[in-house]
């Protein structure tokens, strides 16, 4: 099942596309200081790892600057550099070869300055995100309206684009992020209708999980339902792995990336379950993510829905009193007690990943010119 995208511009952060039916990528940012070379060097891979196709860095001050150059040429992702209140270290980002620039129209506010950074940005090629924040909104827009409301945010935004087309640069994508999720989600909708510029969205603030990942899942997951957005990060109180992790998981879910990894079908167990859902559905994911394996498995209590969701999966178990009859694509190949269940699926799902592997070694041999 697939719904409609909101039709937008294309632009390149690298090699990676935004906009315009590309696939919704995930962005984070790292915590680590920029000076700190290496620290942040590893902190991009492992955001890599986890599913981010993005990293932003802040460059904050004349040290992060000069880390910057070094950043970018070792990051397996292109690098965003994070820019507020002094638009020379954008420019300083551009010179050290950033991919994009995030610029806060609430901090940088002298057009001539922000006329300079977009000058330069066409010349190199990179891409600006204008970053409007509730928390940091220009006072004048924040005595005008009286608070950081959705009309506010977009008004920000749109200035500051067109201060940016005024320089001939239109590789631009927005953000309009709020804490207060109702409203993020109408300030995005809002901007969606003024505008064909990508959008990156975002519940700024989010906190901790769970609770920041629930706010987070709330207001972007809405916005992507309806065909909105183009880049997600996930603002969580937290290491930037989880961010980065929930936000590919979030778009594998909806069905806006390839599935990877572990894809775990449980009941939440009742009354009429005769096993322990709970115990062998933790058990079977601490060890199939153990094992890297990427697969649809459902681990099932009863006889009501179980054998329909176990024979839809990769693997299934639909259990019955102590046993459960066991699904391999589609078809039960045998019952086992409940504690050979974990087991059983861990077999089986390493036999499908060896018949996954031999398939495509088998096809690359049969391959014209191999």
């Amino acid at each position: 099942m697939t719904f409609p995208r909101r039709p937008t511009r294309r632009l390149f952060l690298g090699s990676v596309p935004v906009g315009d039916g590309a696939p919704v990528t995930v962005q984070s940012m790292t915590t680590t200081k920029t000076a700190d070379v290496e620290a942040t060097v590893a902190q991009v891979y492992a955001l890599r790892a986890a599913g981010a196709d993005i990293v932003r860095v802040t460059c904050n001050d004349e040290e992060a600057a000069r880390g910057m150059g070094e950043i970018v040429s070792r990051s397996p992702v292109p690098i965003v550099a994070d820019i507020h209140f002094q638009y020379r270290l954008a420019l300083a980002a551009l010179e050290a070869g950033v991919a994009g620039l995030r610029l806060n129209p609430g901090n940088i506010r002298n057009p001539a300055h922000v006329r300079a950074v977009a000058a330069v940005a066409v010349e190199r090629k990179v891409p600006i995100r204008v970053g409007v924040n509730a928390g940091s909104l220009d006072p004048d827009l924040l005595a005008r309206y009286g608070g950081p409301v959705p009309k506010a945010l977009v008004e920000s935004a749109l200035y500051e684009v067109g201060l940016l087309e005024d320089a001939g640069c239109h590789d631009v994508k927005i953000s309009v992020k709020h804490a207060h999720v109702p409203s993020m989600v109408e300030a995005y909708r809002r901007l969606a209708e003024r505008t064909d510029h990508p959008l990156h969205l975002g519940v700024t603030e989010a906190g901790p999980p769970p609770a920041g990942l629930i706010k987070s899942v709330a207001g972007v997951a809405t916005l992507l339902l309806e065909g909105i957005g183009d880049t997600i990060r996930f603002s969580l109180t937290a290491d930037p792995v989880e961010e980065a992790e929930a936000g590919r998981r979030l778009l594998e879910i909806l069905g806006l990336r390839e599935r990877r990894g572990l894809d775990l079908i449980a009941c939440p167990s009742c009354g009429r379950a005769d096993v322990d859902v709970i115990a062998v559905t933790r058990e079977v994911e601490r060890r199939l993510k153990d094992e890297g394996l990427s697969l649809q498995v459902a681990v099932m209590g009863c006889v009501v829905n179980g054998p329909g969701e176990a024979r839809q999966a990769d693997l299934g178990i639909a259990a019955g009193k102590g046993k459960g009859h066991l699904f391999v694509r589609g078809r039960v190949v045998r019952v086992v007690p409940e504690a050979e269940m974990v087991d059983a699926l861990v077999e089986e799902g390493r036999r499908l990943a060896a018949e996954g592997v031999e398939a495509r070694l088998a096809a690359a041999e049969g391959a014209p010119g191999v």
